[in-house]
């Protein structure tokens, strides 16, 4: 079978590769915002959308024209793909996967792409790679690449630059070595529960940084904007944010790959994650309710990246010969394990699990996790999702309903 896999790498250029790639990158980003515009203008006068065909068109005019001829410094192919990429959002747009997509901003995700593995030379003996327009450059070899390079991509983060090669490679296909199946509960005071009992503390890594990153802001708004100690500023707080992802990267990646070498079949709950942290602020008209308390939690439960973890979890299990399911998060603390009753009584706290109808206790996230387990299994048997269980309305069975009295 075959396996994409990227690898990343921190680039070491020199002073002009660094000042060449700001320029591709601001000439991408200038690129897209320009292409995004000319879309939006067809659509105010009724037109019909340019396909990425007619962009490259556009291009073209746009590095021969007298307006913008420093478009030409700018290596061609990273200018397509940028058109690519708008093209692709666009797409994501109408099949209701994304919203509109919006202008980008000058130091937020500077990148640019090559997609020719012709143009790209790898010297991994020398710790260095060739990228057009740019020459060799040095990187830091921190492990193998392995296959055959398709693409790389330079990105900007934190103030440093890197390097993302993706590779493609013919591997067997893997056979799990763990026969195992566990379900996973995803929370915030624990972070992952599992049905076997046991759990991961939360990392928290934003929280852990707040108070400093909250004094640096403070001290960055009083700046005068554009000015050297506004740009010092806030390149203090872009690494604090870069320290905070990088932190929590590591943790998500050893945590997923434990437990897709441990497990054969990992299940999951479906959660909709952007919905979750939805804003409580309301409108004008129709203010929220507890906005101060949804934000908290919202953060919180950004902080975790549960999105993140279900992606790499997903792969990462493919890699091993697993199987990640995912299924209706509905009700998974509420059912009792025991005897299926479903009642919101039956968990008066948010860590306590007592049945009201046969009395089981147990944690509510382990209740959760063993649900989210049996309901994998109905998945997997009968290849659509399952029900959440009996309803609420229905009674509890007769020896329950004895057990009560």
């Amino acid at each position: 079978m075959q396996r994409l896999q990227a690898f990343k790498y921190e680039l070491m250029p020199t002073g002009e590769q660094q000042r060449d790639m700001r320029r591709f990158a601001g000439s991408c980003r200038f690129v897209y915002n320009k292409a995004l515009a000319l879309q939006k203008t067809r659509y105010e006068h009724s037109e019909k959308k340019l396909g990425y065909g007619g962009l490259c068109k556009a291009l073209t005019e746009w590095r021969n024209g007298a307006e913008t001829p420093w478009l030409s410094d700018a290596p061609v192919h990273p200018l397509q793909q940028t058109l690519k990429d708008l093209e692709r959002a666009y797409g994501n747009v109408f099949a209701k996967r994304a919203a509109f997509p919006r202008f980008k901003k000058k130091g937020q995700r500077d990148s640019f792409r090559y997609p020719d593995p012709k143009q790209i030379k790898l010297d991994q003996g020398n710790s260095r790679i060739f990228l057009p327009k740019l020459g060799y450059i040095r990187y830091r070899n921190s492990r193998d690449v392995l296959g055959t390079v398709r693409n790389a991509t330079v990105s900007q983060l934190g103030g440093k630059w890197f390097v993302s090669i993706q590779t493609e490679r013919e591997v067997a296909r893997p056979v799990p070595d763990a026969t195992s199946a566990v379900g996973i509960d995803m929370g915030i005071t624990r972070f992952a529960t599992f049905s076997d009992g046991t759990f991961l503390a939360p990392l928290n890594s934003f929280k852990k940084h707040e108070v400093r990153l909250r004094r640096y802001q403070r001290a960055m708004s009083r700046k005068t904007k554009f000015s050297s100690n506004w740009k010092k500023a806030k390149a203090r707080i872009q690494r604090i944010h870069t320290r905070i992802g990088n932190a929590r990267r590591d943790y998500l990646h050893k945590a997923t790959t434990t437990i897709s070498q441990n497990h054969a079949m990992v299940c999951i709950e479906d959660l909709q994650v952007r919905n979750m942290s939805g804003s409580a602020a309301g409108s004008t008209e129709a203010p929220g309710k507890s906005v101060r308390a949804k934000s908290g939690l919202n953060k919180a439960i950004l902080d975790q990246g549960w999105f993140e973890f279900r992606c790499q979890l997903d792969y990462k299990l493919g890699w091993n010969g697993g199987w990640l399911i995912a299924v209706p998060p509905q009700n998974t603390s509420r059912t009792c394990p025991c005897c299926g009753y479903v009642s919101a009584q039956s968990r008066k706290t948010q860590a306590k699990f007592a049945c009201v109808a046969c009395g089981f206790a147990e944690n509510a996230d382990v209740v959760g996790a063993i649900n989210v387990l049996a309901r994998g299994h109905r998945v997997a048997a009968c290849g659509e999702p399952v029900q959440s269980g009996r309803s609420k309305k229905q009674e509890p069975p007769e020896a329950a309903a004895q057990f009560i009295a």
